[in-house]
């Protein structure tokens, strides 16, 4: 009797111990130390900067990539290779509704749907809602211990963000903006 007891406790602690590390588990994302940047181009060149998040999670079961949502606080599009008058002048302009429309859509969002891969490298497929519109994207995303990273390249006239764009207005010559922007984000949790 004995003798099935402990088998019966061993087996229970097994199965506990198992479970601890192969169970779903959500990782809060440090939003301080965490960084989105941005970089969009222009016939004329480039321009760069930051953007805040709001919130974040990754989801995992075990070690592997599931899932995860973050929000991203628009209001804080900040330009980091511009100083001064100029730099003020494209903060506004980014925010204003000619681009990202901040004060009628002051967050964006990010929803992981389905991530496939191991040894920390995923094939990530998303929702990404600019202006409260959705759209599918894929990337890439790294997972070391406690950051991912990952590059986006987004399309922002599928989010209603036709300003200088030489797809929807002719004769731009050089004062066009080209359609796509990078978004590169480093995770900490």
């Amino acid at each position: 009797m004995k003798t099935k007891h402990l088998k019966t406790t061993t087996l229970f602690a097994l199965a506990l111990t198992f479970l601890s590390f192969t169970g779903l588990n959500d990782k809060t994302v440090n939003v301080k130390e965490s960084k989105v940047t941005w970089k969009g181009y222009k016939v004329t060149g480039e321009h760069e900067g930051t953007i805040n998040l709001k919130s974040g999670v990754l989801q995992f079961d075990g070690a592997n990539l599931i899932g995860g949502s973050f929000i991203m606080d628009m209001t804080t599009i900040n330009t980091t290779d511009l100083e001064g008058e100029y730099k003020g002048k494209l903060d506004g302009h980014l925010k204003s509704a000619d681009f990202f429309g901040v004060e009628a859509h002051p967050t964006a969002s990010l929803e992981i749907k389905d991530a496939k891969g191991s040894n920390g490298k995923y094939n990530v497929k998303a929702d990404l809602t600019i202006k409260k519109i959705t759209q599918p994207v894929e990337f890439t995303m790294y997972v070391m211990e406690n950051s991912a990273t990952a590059f986006l390249k987004i399309d922002r006239t599928k989010f209603d963000i036709k300003y200088g764009s030489a797809s929807f207005f002719d004769n731009l010559k050089d004062k066009a903006i080209y359609d796509e922007f990078d978004l590169n984000v480093t995770l900490k949790f």
